[in-house]
């Protein structure tokens, strides 16, 4: 297996990146992309030397000051100012993976050779992902529109020894960093700082980071929902393909196969019941969950058409000879990507917490919140109000960012996406999920002790067996926040194969 990820223009997929994590590649540029960045940079160069015109961002100020006309001797203090002027950003910091996707897909853009950046520039960013030197960069600050500015002037300064990096777990300032590898500072060239400024690294990393979760905690919910169907004496009837190939949505039909699938081999599947149909949380999982899963294929489809993108401006072309300024940079296909997302994931929550209501409510023979002496012990009855209060925080969060904007920029930036608003709710939407599926885990595992001797199928007791490894069945009363926590660390240390996840 190769430990080495050689950055090309063939297409990447989220399947791929997915890889680069979980293996933990180092980055290189491929002879084509070099090729790709020094000739763009050589044309600029040219055409710079050979033109007295204004070309926005490479000889004019930025934004609301576009017909500010620059001389050529302060192109490079013009291009440094604006990174520092626009390091902006506050709030909590970006958490760490994120900052390594941006930095990945920053020098993914930028070797396509249509944004004007010195290789030099683009090689230092790769030491700094192979280093795993991070730039701190915070959450608030990005209206994504003109790219997500505030966060990529973050991500640029320490190129220039500005602002801190964590390395190693340890803070360091811009120049500290530079000191510690014997690097200098990169000396920006015309058009550099659009470049590194201007694009949706920031959206699109929070985009993708969120996407990889939400895959396999849409695995998890068709899986840990089969668990609790089983627990809850449910029926297998409205998983029958028949149903579903006479309304075949995509995912409907797949999260019904799955469901099937874990359930297969079931004694208590097998046995006779004595009702005749299961509340919509448990019948009706391949409707909701499948619907949620087809929206992860659409946003999943805009990400991957985006991290392929060249989104800063101007944009060079040099085959043409055309220098164009455009709006390549406006995240309004993320921003509503992202809502939408935020929408599924919610849902997926919204009907796990149902069932965990039932389960713990007592009826068909399960205890009373599924302890064998309730009154005095409440048992699993604070859990569901957990789940509950979470899921009500989705419901709010996922009020969509989109849908607002705002003007900048003295009326030149006079609509914008939101969608670095977008991305940060969506990644607490998908936490949150994270934690509601780990209470419905906690729950469905306790109910099947409860249908002892039968047993589950072969898969999902082994899953079960697995999972008890971590979090013992409840006798009597504990501290179950803690249960919680070892439940939610389960679900985040299980790993599930591509295959899985993507087909």
């Amino acid at each position: 297996m190769s430990t080495i990820h050689s950055i090309t223009s063939d297409y990447l997929k989220l399947s791929d990146i997915q890889n680069l994590i979980i293996e933990g590649k180092f980055l290189k540029l491929s002879e084509t992309a070099i090729k790709k960045v020094k000739k763009c940079r050589s044309y600029l160069d040219a055409k710079m030397a050979d033109t007295n015109r204004p070309i926005y961002g490479i000889n004019t100020g930025f934004g609301a000051l576009h017909n500010v006309k620059i001389s050529t001797d302060n192109l490079r203090i013009l291009q440094e100012n604006l990174v520092k002027s626009h390091a902006c950003g506050i709030g909590d910091r970006v958490p760490h993976e994120i900052v390594k996707l941006m930095l990945f897909l920053k020098i993914q853009s930028l070797s396509y050779g249509h944004s004007g950046a010195q290789l030099k520039t683009v090689e230092r960013l790769v030491d700094f992902y192979n280093h795993d030197i991070l730039p701190v960069i915070y959450t608030q600050g990005s209206l994504g529109a003109s790219g997500d500015l505030a966060p990529l002037a973050h991500l640029a300064l320490p190129l220039i020894g500005e602002g801190e990096v964590v390395h190693k777990g340890k803070l360091f300032t811009g120049q500290e960093i530079l000191d510690k590898f014997g690097w200098k500072k990169i000396e920006l060239k015309s058009k550099e700082g659009l470049a590194l400024l201007n694009g949706t690294q920031f959206m699109s990393a929070y985009g993708v980071w969120i996407l990889l979760k939400a895959y396999k905690l849409s695995y998890l919910a068709d899986l840990i929902g089969a668990l609790s169907l089983d627990a809850f004496d449910g029926r297998t009837g409205p998983f029958n393909e028949l149903i579903h190939l006479i309304r075949p949505h995509k995912g409907q039909l797949k999260t019904a196969k799955r469901i099937t699938g874990f359930l297969e081999g079931s004694e208590l599947m097998a046995q006779s019941k004595k009702h005749v149909q299961d509340p919509y949380s448990f019948r009706c999982m391949p409707q909701v969950h499948g619907a949620s899963l087809d929206t992860l294929d659409f946003t999943r489809t805009t990400f991957e058409t985006e991290i392929n993108s060249v989104t800063d401006n101007p944009n060079i072309f040099v085959g043409d000879d055309e220098i164009i300024s455009g709006g390549n940079f406006h995240g309004q296909p993320l921003a509503l990507g992202l809502d939408y997302l935020s929408i599924a994931l919610s849902e997926l929550g919204n009907i796990s917490e149902r069932r965990t209501f039932q389960l713990v409510s007592g009826f068909r023979g399960l205890p009373t919140f599924l302890v064998s002496n309730p009154g005095l012990n409440s048992g699993f009855m604070i859990p569901q109000y957990t789940a509950a209060s979470i899921v009500s925080q989705n419901k709010q969060l996922a009020t969509p960012a989109s849908v607002d904007s705002i003007v900048s920029s003295n009326g030149q930036e006079d609509h914008v996406s939101m969608g670095a608003n977008a991305a940060t709710k969506a990644k607490r939407v998908v936490d949150n999920l994270e934690s509601i599926l780990s209470i419905e885990l906690l729950n469905a595992s306790q109910a099947l002790a409860f249908r002892k001797p039968l047993e589950s199928s072969k898969f999902l007791e082994s899953f079960v067996t697995l999972f008890r490894g971590d979090v013992p069945f409840v006798e009597e009363d504990r501290v179950l926040g803690s249960d919680i926590e070892k439940s939610i660390a389960f679900i985040q240390n299980l790993t599930i194969e591509n295959e899985e996840l993507f087909s």
